[in-house]
């Protein structure tokens, strides 16, 4: 690593390529969640490429990367299947006038992987399969109304969630008050609004799971409550599709909903998603209905041949290779091994690993256990430092034990420092900057 003599981690090229990036980009990235606000000051690599696990910087550095891809590469980076897979579409042409064969191969592919569900239509973001889902929610049911799970962080770029958000910038109030919220686990909540705005609600959309396991019988509690209220039941599966089994959430509680969105680990960080359901809904937006027609989804390089070649290996390689157990067990082994290290360095109550092993986020706490922007900063710092790009701990394939043991050596040393902060009740003099900022928030 390319540090100082204090052990301080320096980046000159990554930090003048972050001003080129702000010169030229809004935010400086093309995802907030990856704007340079997420990174101690100073401290924001510029990735010139990664291969397996490992991601490199333009000053040279090496890293052990979690979340890769914003969870979307789990296979690992340049993964030899998926590799081959694209440049052999590449040399055949990536996009036509009229559908290639390979759009029926991947849907049958899909379909036999998630068999919950009846059709599947492509795309090459979650925002436009989400929202397709809502729209076609709205059509089917002739209601207004969404409601989501307030507990959940994200569904869509578009206007119906973003407006619930600090963010709402440029968005109409008339739009957002059509978004309602319900609590993840509280199907009494839940019924209360469905109560309140009889007849009003198209569709129930939320993440069937997340950093805690569902209630047991809450998902198909869910089920009759949408039934019974005549609703449409989203669940929005690009973070479970494959990372909790090839089938997602569904298939392993064994809930299914009306609709279900997929993407992230889908392409192995090729641009694909896909939208899933029940036929009736879907072929509302098809040919084959005598009824209004539902615009659902249409873009012009939804199926390019490369992406979709992509999203078949992917799934070729988690059911022979079996990856979902994989990611299970490396998860498994980092997870005990962060705490081990917190609690030996006397910070377990306050360096906290939650989520399943597969989807592991951690939580920074402050000397009355809570949640601290700047000891995510001092922990985020350390991590660089010791050669950990770890926004979250979301598990690759590609990782081995070492590159687990030596996380856990890093996050050990991190801990040692986190100690020291929390004895002085102030963790300032270890940032060396401004503290790490939320994604959401009303003000730049």
């Amino acid at each position: 690593m390319d540090t100082e003599d204090t052990g301080e981690l320096v980046l000159p090229r990554s930090r003048l390529a972050n001003e080129r990036l702000h010169a030229l980009i809004p935010g400086g990235a093309h995802t907030y969640a990856k704007g340079d606000d997420q990174y101690p000051e100073n401290l924001a690599p510029v990735i010139s490429h990664g291969r397996g696990a490992h991601v490199w910087d333009i000053d040279g550095n090496r890293y052990i990367e979690y979340g890769s891809g914003l969870r979307s590469v789990s296979l690992g980076h340049a993964h030899p299947r998926v590799v081959e897979a694209v440049r052999r579409e590449l040399d055949r042409g990536s996009n036509f006038v009229r559908p290639s064969i390979l759009e029926v191969e991947a849907a049958e592919r899909f379909l036999a992987t998630v068999p919950t569900a009846e059709m599947v239509k492509f795309a090459k973001n979650g925002s436009d399969a989400t929202t397709a889902a809502v729209r076609l929610a709205r059509a089917a049911t002739e209601r207004p109304r969404v409601a989501l799970c307030a507990d959940h962080p994200f569904f869509s770029t578009d206007d119906w969630f973003i407006g619930t958000t600090p963010m709402s910038a440029g968005i109409p109030a008339s739009t957002t008050d059509l978004t309602v919220a319900f609590p993840y686990g509280d199907l009494a909540a839940t019924e209360d609004l469905l109560t309140r705005h009889q007849g009003e609600v198209a569709c129930l959309i939320l993440e069937p799971a997340t950093h805690t396991e569902p209630p047991p019988g809450y998902l198909a509690g869910l089920r009759e409550l949408a039934d019974r209220h005549g609703c449409v039941l989203i669940f929005d599966e690009m973070i479970t599709g494959f990372r909790w089994s090839e089938a997602g959430a569904q298939g392993l509680y064994g809930v299914v909903p009306d609709l279900s969105t997929f993407g992230k680990a889908l392409g192995n960080g090729c641009a694909v998603s896909a939208l899933a359901g029940r036929r009736e809904l879907m072929e509302l937006g098809g040919l084959r209905h005598s009824g209004e027609r539902v615009f659902l989804l249409s873009t012009t390089h939804g199926a390019e041949t490369h992406s979709l070649a992509a999203a078949m290996a992917v799934q070729t390689t988690y059911t022979e290779e079996g990856v979902t157990a994989r990611l299970h067990a490396l998860g498994e082994r980092l997870a005990a091994g962060v705490r081990d290290a917190a609690a030996s360095m006397g910070v377990g109550d306050h360096v906290v690993v939650r989520g399943r092993a597969s989807n592991l986020v951690f939580a920074t706490l402050d000397e009355n256990r809570q949640p601290s922007q700047q000891y995510r900063t001092l922990f985020l710092r350390h991590l660089l430092a010791g050669g950990v790009l770890a926004p979250s701990f979301v598990v690759s394939a590609a990782l081995d034990d070492a590159d687990i043991d030596h996380t856990v050596d890093v996050v050990a040393q991190a801990c040692a420092v986190y100690r020291k902060a929390l004895d002085a009740a102030d963790p300032t003099p270890w940032l060396a900057g401004r503290p790490v900022k939320p994604v959401f928030r009303r003000l730049a």
